[in-house]
């Protein structure tokens, strides 16, 4: 009895020890693992790790969890320097977020904890602009961006974040005039915009139920609206408000709906009076209706004009068309208007497109099946980290013995096999050709696909697997039914639809963010050598996925480095290719995205064969850029967009490395390209298609 009991409590003990140091979700980890490395491995950051590790169980300093999920950070006058990581988005159950009182500097990163209701990263030395993304988290409470160095037009992003109660940008150099969202903020208490540089009116926030507000020392003009001035805590000076009364509202204004908060003694006397009325009238009714109880359904007062009233007050405003349309006319312009209603039925940026995340929409990808997730090559995050082993004899199988009908391509290093296994499954096998390795494969290709095998990111075709058996080496990856970019832009049949100018941007974002992972935060840098648009695959949501990444040993000993059209001009011999050599590469693909023209055409003219050569001239050209733009487009596109764009193509393909911007600074350009176009990037998966008919 007393042994029983005695294991009984054994037991308990070990599910609690268990429950108590559960380990942490590895997406939670790795965010946390980029993070610390990005804020440069500071010591205050007690149990923090590089790589790995247990937050929750090992109670890593500021971390907070729920289960095996990271709930709060708070890394509050830590003294922290350096960056806040890249991916910040993994972090889906983080709900408060507090890096306040530090000396980090960069720009906001774009991919922020989606879900967060508290963030506060005041009193750090952030730059560049508000990010977009915070446009989705609409679980905002509290945002508080003070006391940084924070520039340019605030961005037109507030739509949805009806919870926000506290809003605080003071300190900054933002411009500009207020965003007309602004009067979404329907749970706004507290808003300071003190210390920058705004413009204009501040009439977009008059409705808002504000008790706390302080704009001093701004550039506002115009009048302090009336519904303002009774706040209980109010700051306006230093800023050129006009004298005298204020001008009467445009004709046809609807009222001030929290006008009766700043009402006048008359006003207040004139609603009495009404309110007697209204009274009267409802005692009025309720007698009748008592007396006339049996016929009361034909004396009750119908709701029908209440009900005008409401829709009346609220009826909608259908949205302004894209700029995109305002270069068509006519029947054109009415056809591509039906053809972008899914551009118009919103004016947000989808942040889960931005920030490249795995995670899918009901309905849409599931990027691997179950099956599949049960072959994926991680078996540790250590540096023992090992791909799965497949059997060569269940793959050829699966290739039909690598029959030329499953051939999917052919490189300098070797072929790409499609396999179809018996559960479903299709994966892309690239089998490596054996005379590149010297002296035989084993280590070396063992060694490789360690290597590989390590590398992590949303924009990269992950390694599944590998075979190194009988002579044979190859790397298994998942299979992408898309696709490469290639095939989109260049062999794009009757039954696809084109790419669309935010698609585009798209995925030149996402195979940036791939290059900066490559080069900027694996250690050592990896160079690519291959970036191309055959080898930037498109998933089934149309986000990029960069291959062919850490086999740059391979292709240093073939004489055919790159696709022609991609060399950059000091890649005479393989080993003259430098990181900077890739940026040239990827900005051949960006002309590849806005052109639509393939890097070496020989069917073109002499002098427009190369693309490189034809096109840098002409990208600060705005009449020769706009002659450029791919036919495909059919003018669908925001002129200033393209212009950003081809800007940050002609820093990529400058003739001399030196001069090519670092792969971060490539990012950090498109970002801001979004963000100031206030672009709508939900309009790819219903506009760019391989698979619907193409409406001509």
């Amino acid at each position: 009895m007393h042994h029983n009991l005695a294991g009984l409590w054994i037991a308990v003990l070990a599910v609690l020890t268990a429950a108590v140091h559960c380990k942490t979700n590895s997406k939670d980890v790795e965010a946390l693992n980029v993070m610390y490395k990005s804020l440069n491995s500071p010591s205050q950051l007690s149990g923090w790790k590089s790589s790995g590790g247990d937050p929750c169980g090992d109670s890593w300093e500021g971390i907070k969890c729920s289960g095996s999920s990271v709930t709060d950070i708070d890394l509050s006058g830590l003294g922290l320097r350096g960056t806040m990581g890249y991916q910040l988005n993994s972090l889906t159950s983080v709900t408060s977020f507090d890096l306040s009182n530090n000396n980090l500097n960069g720009e906001i990163p774009y991919q922020l904890p989606p879900n967060t209701r508290f963030l506060d990263l005041s009193k750090n030395q952030f730059t560049g602009n508000v990010p977009y993304s915070i446009s989705q988290m609409t679980d905002l409470d509290h945002l508080n961006l003070a006391h940084n160095q924070l520039k340019n037009q605030l961005g037109d992003m507030f739509k949805k974040l009806t919870k926000l109660k506290q809003l605080d940008l003071s300190f900054n150099q933002l411009s500009e005039s207020l965003p007309q969202s602004f009067k979404s903020l329907s749970s706004l208490k507290k808003l300071h915009l003190q210390n920058n540089q705004f413009s204009g009116t501040i009439n977009v926030i008059a409705n808002l139920p504000i008790e706390d507000l302080n704009v001093e020392n701004n550039k506002f003009t115009g009048w302090i609206p009336e519904e303002l001035k009774d706040i209980d805590s109010l700051q306006t000076g230093g800023n050129s408000w006009s004298t005298g009364p204020a001008p009467p509202p445009p004709p046809g204004t609807p009222p001030i709906k929290h006008a009766e908060k700043h009402h006048s003694g008359k006003s207040l006397v004139t609603g009495l009076a009404i309110a007697g009325v209204i009274l009267a009238v409802l005692a009025i009714t309720i007698i009748a209706i008592a007396f006339f109880k049996r016929r009361s359904d034909s004396f009750l007062p119908s709701s029908h004009f209440l009900d005008e009233e409401r829709r009346s007050r609220r009826s909608s405003f259908a949205p302004l068309a894209s700029r995109e349309l305002s270069r068509r006319s006519g029947a054109d312009a009415g056809k591509d208007l039906k053809e972008l209603s899914p551009v118009l039925d919103s004016a947000t940026i989808d942040i889960k497109v931005l920030q490249n995340e795995k995670t899918t929409p009901t309905g849409a990808r599931a990027s691997v099946s179950d099956s599949e997730s049960a072959n994926r090559m991680i078996a540790t995050r250590s540096n023992s980290v090992r791909a799965t082993s497949f059997s060569l004899a269940d793959l050829q199988v699966a290739t039909a013995n690598f029959a030329s009908g499953r051939l999917l391509g052919e490189g300098s290093i070797g072929r790409v096999y499609r396999a179809k296994y018996s559960d479903g499954k299709v994966l892309a096998v690239k089998e490596i050709d054996p005379s590149l390795f010297h002296g035989g494969p084993p280590e070396e290709f063992s060694q490789i696909v360690a290597n590989i095998s390590k590398l992590h990111h949303p924009n990269i075709a992950e390694l599944v697997g590998y075979i190194s058996e009988d002579g044979h080496s190859m790397l298994i990856y998942e299979y992408f039914r898309n696709g490469s970019l290639h095939e989109f832009l260049h062999l794009s049949d009757d039954f696809s639809k084109p790419l669309t100018w935010n698609t585009r941007v798209r995925i030149a974002l996402g195979t940036a963010r791939a290059v900066e992972y490559l080069h900027e935060i694996c250690s050592p840098s990896l160079v690519h050598r291959n970036i191309k648009s055959s080898n930037i695959l498109l998933d089934s949501d149309l986000n990029p996925r960069l291959s062919d990444y850490g086999l740059a040993s391979f292709y240093q000993r073939t004489s055919q480095n790159l696709g022609a059209g991609y060399n950059a001009p000091e890649c005479k011999k393989p080993s003259a290719y430098t990181l900077k050599s890739d940026v040239y590469c990827f900005g051949v693909v960006m002309l590849e995205l806005l052109t639509g023209r393939m890097p070496l055409d020989s069917s073109k003219p002499q002098s427009e064969q190369c693309l490189v050569g034809w096109a840098s001239p002409q990208l600060h050209d705005i009449d020769a850029l706009e002659k450029m733009v791919d036919p495909a487009l059919r003018g669908l596109y925001p002129l200033k967009s393209v212009s950003r764009f081809a800007d940050i193509i002609a820093l990529c393909v400058q003739s001399e490395p030196e001069f090519r911007p670092p792969m971060s600074e490539v990012v950090q350009a498109l970002m801001q390209l979004v963000q100031r176009s206030n672009m709508n990037m939900r309009e790819d998966l219903g506009a760019s298609r391989r698979t619907d008919d193409y409406d001509v």
